[in-house]
């Protein structure tokens, strides 16, 4: 059969849709799972925070290994390996009756994860240079989506069944997205003659390549603005005057607004991209999602909540796209797989970082100053980006 880069997009789109999927289901209960059937009394927060975060940390210690094994032996057993590993790994949330096993199999998951940037990478390698910004945008709106309608399903699960029957849900799809990638994932463009490198090279490569380091410190910086708010919406919800019995359903749709935005507009953004520049798109992106982490501190009602997060994530939209079209841009294809683990890695630090931080200033300042916090952190970004830019540009034509 004729090897179509459509087809594989489309493949890879819906097992990195389900793998999101899988994860966020657990974001609207988590500290409710911790609580009720956990046993967590004190200090509710910060093993929230641990709990989102420990996965995180596991997973940007180990992506650079696995980034060597995809560029040596390929992206497609990486898919494979990762898909069958979580799947196992949500089924045992389901028995786990105490929070410190709990925390051993979060850093499994971490430890055995790769399944979205080895689907990044894939795409990056194996798509036609014109269309790869296209498809990287398209690959944003398959994270996005599967994190809109994973707080949902986990919000309706969890509601009118258990939470432990959610994670059952989050293993069952986890497994789809490794029979896709079985049977269905095609990799094309891969040189099996090349030598695996050492973590340690590919750092030292990595920053000597000084736009490639800019991107993965924006990545971090990003995602962190994300993170740091993960496992305070219940909370603040709640606060809000949320019935607690509803309070998973309601934050469910909280965290969903954020990626119902993202599938709207990421196509978009990667569009205009490719006509203005992806360095605008991804300062628009910084500044707007600044601008709307701050509007939030004046919505004291659930609803209006909503509909501000829909406002970020339209802005929001912008970065990751952008990020992984400057990634491409900016790397040779052969080390396109450990450059997407490593911005991988930047990623999970900070998602690590940012609900253990977000859960211990949620427990020692109001939640209402994190958001400014949060967007003070994005228009700092957006600025140390220009500069970062105007520096090279400006060395460039000193040398030209």
């Amino acid at each position: 059969m004729k090897f179509s880069w459509e087809r594989n997009l489309v493949v890879l789109w819906t097992g990195v849709f389900f793998c999101s999927m899988a994860y966020s289901i657990s974001i609207p209960f988590l500290p409710i799972f911790l609580n009720t059937e956990l046993g967590v009394e004190h200090h509710l927060e910060a093993w929230s925070g641990i709990a989102f975060g420990i996965t995180f940390l596991a997973s940007a210690l180990i992506s650079p290994y696995w980034g060597s094994l995809a560029d040596k032996y390929g992206r497609k057993p990486m898919l494979i390996r990762s898909g069958f590993s979580l799947a196992v790994l949500y089924l045992l949330n389901y028995f786990v009756q105490d929070p410190y096993w709990f925390l051993i199999i979060r850093i499994f998951q971490g430890l055995l994860a790769g399944f979205v940037p080895a689907s990044i990478a894939l795409v990056a390698t194996n798509t036609p240079e014109d269309k790869t910004g296209y498809a990287l945008g398209i690959m944003s709106t398959a994270g996005a989506t599967g994190s809109i309608l994973g707080p949902l399903v986990g919000g309706v699960v969890s509601h009118y069944f258990s939470n432990r029957e959610a994670f059952l849900f989050s293993s069952f799809i986890v497994l789809i997205a490794a029979l896709i990638a079985t049977f269905f994932a095609k990799e094309k463009n891969f040189n099996r003659q090349a030598t695996r490198s050492h973590v340690m090279d590919d750092l030292r490569h990595a920053l000597s390549n000084r736009t490639f380091s800019v991107m993965l410190l924006m990545a971090g910086v990003s995602t962190f603005s994300v993170m740091i708010l993960e496992p305070l919406i219940t909370v603040y919800v709640l606060k809000m005057g949320v019935p607690k019995d509803t309070a998973s359903l309601s934050s469910g749709i909280v965290f969903s607004a954020v990626g119902i935005a993202t599938v709207i507009m990421a196509p978009r953004w990667g569009k205009w991209g490719r006509r203005m520049g992806y360095e605008k798109v991804l300062m628009i992106g910084l500044i707007g999602s600044g601008i709307g982490n701050m509007l939030q501190v004046f919505v004291p009602n659930y609803i209006g909540f909503g509909i501000l997060r829909f406002g970020y994530g339209l802005f929001y939209a912008a970065v990751n796209p952008s990020i992984n079209a400057m990634i491409v841009r900016t790397t040779e294809p052969e080390f396109r797989g450990r450059a997407f683990s490593l911005n991988q890695s930047a990623s999970q630090l900070a998602t690590m970082a940012g609900p253990i931080i977000g859960g211990l200033l949620g427990g020692m300042i109001a939640i209402r100053w994190i958001f400014i916090i949060n967007g003070g952190l994005l228009l700092f970004a957006a600025w140390m980006f220009r500069f970062k830019i105007q520096h090279r540009t400006a060395a460039v034509s000193r040398n030209g």
